[in-house]
Parts: structure tokens; C-alpha cells; sequence
């Protein structure tokens, strides 16, 4: 009866992804334990608001060293101290990472090998949604370069640090409106067509979904899993500002940032450790289509994956 409602709960999407699909799948979970990341060290890119921050919060209150990296040293620290206000005694600290600028992914990446020996949990979070088509430094349109490039890049010059700690999570905090776009395998950075800021968001994130088997298979023989996930419709300030109209209509029924960081916190922290190289709502794997036109080949996503990696000069140590 309750997989019956969960599964009628995903497919008809406004009550699934709202705030009462989230209190109604509640009822069932169990907390984690007070001390669950005790001892360990978590990093959470774009985490001075929104999801991020909730993330980091809840990491602190778990006993986690937590790592804020964060592109605004200004904005990153006022998270850290609104973080120790609401978690004292935590330990909270911060780097400075602008995940879509390959210079600054390999100052961070060196930062924190010089400054710890392990990182048990890494969560991709860090996102945007420009309204008109945007590039990085080196020319890669903004949101390929924010979801998908620069954590691929991230991720490789970290992996040390990840196989380092024996038991590593990586989470990527996708989005439920990748079920509406196709994998962009012909068009990876946008330069077709007419630019919506919203639809390049959605194709990124549909791309984080797609790599995320590839990226546990790669990972696996370092001993990290490699997770995916959305979070519902979410009240944050980068939705609201993108998605004015959609922000508004849905507000009363949207999910808080620390209700659409349950999935992640759970990721990081269920004992024994959840199925890895999948995509999950709400604690619960999930289907990565619901709609036949945004099924592709394995030829398709191959190389839009060896695409992406020579683009963000990735090798994440092949097998």
C-alpha cells in the first residue's frame, strides 16, 4: 500500500514533488543517528543559501567537519556563521571555488589536498539558471560549465581525497525538470536554437543524471559511490529570482530548502550505504524517464561523455 502511494505520488508530479508528498513519504523514515557523520569531513559546493546551505546545516548538526565551498568569500562566510549560530560548537569552514572556472576548480582542489587528508562526502549542488546564454573564461556555456564540466574537473583532483577516506559519497543535487528534456548530445553547449535559461538548466541536469552510472563505474575501484538526486519543488532564492511566475503560483505548496535536502543528508549518511550509480527522489530510486522522447542510445551518451571529460581535461583515473 505505502510503494502503491509513493509510486502514484511520483507519477502524477504536482502532489509527488510539493510539500505534501514530502510529509506523506515522511511518515515513514526513520532519522539519522546524532553522531552519523562524526568524524568524517563533508563538502558542499554552493552552499551559502538555498539547498546548499540546508545541506551544510545538517551536516554540522550531524558532527561532520563541514566544508563550505562557496565562489562570494563575503556571502560563504555569512553562511558559516549563520550555520555555527544554529549548530554551536560545530566545526564549519570554508573555500573559496567557482565550480564553472577550471583556475579556480584547481586552486580549491589544491586547498583542500594541502588541508585534509580525506573528504568522506562530496555534494555537487552548486547551480544557475542565466537568462540569456552565458560563458566561462574558457568559453564553455555557464550551465554545462556549472553542472557538469567544472564537477567532473572537481571531482578528478579531488579523487585522492576520496579513495582516501575508504567509504566516499558523491551526491549531485539535480532537478525533476531534466524529465522534460532530451540528453543534448548534439548540441552539449547551447549554440542552437533559441536560448531559454530554464530549458539549458534542465538539459544540464538531465546530463548529471545521465553520467552518474558512468561516473560510479569509474569511481568504483576507489571505493566511492557515486549518487544523484532532485529534490522536489523547492521555495529557494535562485528559483524565485529565475522562476518568478512558477515561483509564485507554486509558493504555497513548495517544499523548504531543509525538506529538499533530506534525500541528499540520507545519501550521505543510511547505513549501509544506499545502492549506488542511481537516480532518487524522496529516498527511493527512480526512473529516469517518463517520457518516450527523452530516451537515447548508449552510442549518444558515450560520447557526449568522452565530450565532456576532454573538455574539462578529465581522466578520473580509468580503470
Amino acid at each position: 500500500m505505502i510503494r502503491t502511494v509513493d509510486t502514484l505520488l511520483d507519477r502524477t508530479i504536482v502532489p509527488g514533488y510539493t510539500r505534501l508528498g514530502y510529509h506523506l513519504r515522511k511518515a515513514c523514515w526513520s532519522h539519522a543517528e546524532p553522531d552519523a557523520l562524526r568524524g568524517k569531513t563533508a563538502l558542499v559546493t554552493g552552499a551559502n543559501s538555498g539547498i546548499g546551505k540546508s545541506i551544510a546545516t545538517r551536516f554540522a548538526g550531524l558532527g561532520a567537519r563541514t566544508v563550505l565551498a562557496v565562489r562570494d568569500s563575503g556571502r560563504g562566510e555569512r553562511a558559516r556563521l549563520e550555520i555555527l549560530a544554529a549548530v554551536p560548537g560545530a566545526q564549519v569552514e570554508l573555500v573559496l571555488c567557482d565550480i564553472a572556472e577550471p583556475a579556480s576548480v584547481d586552486t580549491c582542489a589544491r586547498t583542500l589536498t594541502e588541508r585534509y587528508e580525506a573528504l568522506d562526502v562530496l555534494v555537487h549542488n552548486a547551480g544557475v539558471l542565466p537568462p540569456d546564454r552565458a560563458e566561462n573564461s574558457v568559453g564553455h556555456e555557464l550551465t554545462l560549465a556549472t553542472h557538469v564540466l567544472g564537477p567532473l574537473r572537481f571531482t578528478d583532483r579531488i579523487t585522492p581525497l576520496l579513495a582516501a577516506a575508504g567509504a566516499a559519497r558523491i551526491i549531485f543535487v539535480a532537478s525533476g525538470g531534466m524529465y522534460a528534456q532530451p540528453l543534448p548530445a548534439d548540441d552539449p553547449q547551447y549554440r542552437g536554437g533559441e536560448y531559454r535559461g530554464a530549458t539549458a538548466y534542465a538539459r544540464t541536469k538531465r546530463v548529471q543524471v545521465a553520467f552518474g552510472p558512468l561516473l560510479d563505474g569509474r569511481l568504483a575501484d576507489h571505493g566511492v559511490g557515486v549518487h544523484s538526486m532532485h529534490p522536489g519543488w523547492v521555495d529557494t532564492p535562485g528559483i524565485t529570482a529565475a522562476l518568478p511566475r512558477f515561483s509564485s503560483a507554486l509558493r504555497p505548496a513548495m517544499r523548504t530548502a531543509d525538506e529538499g535536502a533530506d534525500t541528499a543528508v540520507w545519501l550521505a549518511t543510511t547505513d549501509p550505504a544506499p545502492l549506488s550509480g542511481h537516480f532518487w527522489h524522496d529516498r527511493r530510486i527512480r526512473d529516469e524517464h517518463y517520457l518516450r522522447h527523452t530516451r537515447y542510445p548508449e552510442s549518444a551518451l558515450l560520447s557526449l561523455w568522452e565530450y565532456c571529460l576532454a573538455e574539462a581535461e578529465v581522466a578520473l583515473h580509468p580503470h
